[in-house]
């Protein structure tokens, strides 16, 4: 039903959150920028608005060029008239038949890491395999627990009711990130010496914890920064090329601090920190 075209699909999402942010690294590892065209949407729901809406007044914003609509909303409705679920990004919208394909990270990483091969632009890219077979189960195992410990695990405590919530939930992170940086302390990798989409789940969350997760969520313990082969990882990442446009640090900022204000009322955001994402 939705085979791989160039100028078929359109990514919408916003580069606050860690999950779509992996559609995103995928998309500039595989060199597909020019086959899968992206909105960037406002990081922030505004006061009275129930879904992220699309605007060209803020820095790397956009408006829908594909469809005209005002909001994420919007898309959904029209794939699905009268839809009642969570209007969530990433969004994968398919130009041709008019209709959502996917609105699953997951799903999507995987897609744009296997489906559209013959439209990378060289052969590295078109090889680079991010679920080679033989380590599936193995990267199967890092997604899990990454995913539950660790890019959940962070908002767990972040959204905490209760002291007991909260103590449970930053040492899960923090016992999973020093997994990570045991793992790191033996390879480039989670899996070796090849790069995974493990590894682009991982790194689409962590890049967010200094900037964020350390103060807004109260994952205080550590920084990041601390742990030396967990950051290793974080900037190798980081620093390959066309990584850094899928980290907008202003975006980052607004989106938590203006979008959880059951946890920070005022949406004050703030100017800092500084973190030095370049490798030296």
């Amino acid at each position: 039903r939705f085979p791989p075209e160039a100028n078929r699909y359109h990514l919408y999402t916003t580069l606050t959150c860690p999950f779509a942010a992996r559609v995103l690294v995928a998309i500039k590892l595989k060199g597909l920028e020019s086959v899968i065209s992206c909105t960037v949407m406002d990081p922030v729901k505004q006061p009275g608005d129930s879904t992220f809406r699309f605007t060209d007044t803020k820095p790397g914003c956009d408006l829908d060029s594909v469809n005209n609509c005002n909001f994420l909303s919007d898309i959904y409705e029209l794939a699905r008239p009268g839809f009642k679920g969570r209007w969530t990004v990433p969004v994968l919208w398919d130009k041709k038949s008019k209709t959502i394909v996917n609105n699953e990270s997951g799903d999507l990483l995987r897609m744009v890491g296997s489906e559209f091969n013959m439209f990378c632009p060289s052969e590295a890219m078109e090889k680079l395999d991010l679920y080679p077979e033989d380590l599936q189960p193995m990267i199967d195992d890092l997604n899990t627990w990454i995913q539950e410990d660790i890019s959940i695990g962070v908002y767990r405590a972040g959204l905490a009711h209760d002291q007991g919530g909260y103590d449970k939930a930053v040492n899960t992170v923090f016992n999973a990130i020093e997994m990570i940086e045991t793992i790191l302390s033996r390879s480039r990798y989670l899996t070796g010496e090849l790069l995974t989409e493990a590894d682009i789940r991982l790194f689409s969350s962590l890049i967010r914890f200094d900037i964020a997760y350390y103060t807004m969520f109260m994952c205080n313990k550590k920084r990041l920064s601390d742990f030396p082969n967990t950051w290793r990882h974080t900037l190798d990442i980081y620093n390959m090329p066309g990584i850094a446009d899928t980290v907008n640090l202003d975006h980052i900022k607004a989106g938590y601090w203006e979008g959880f204000p059951q946890v920070h009322p005022r949406r004050i955001v703030p100017v800092g920190p500084e973190v030095d994402l370049d490798i030296v």
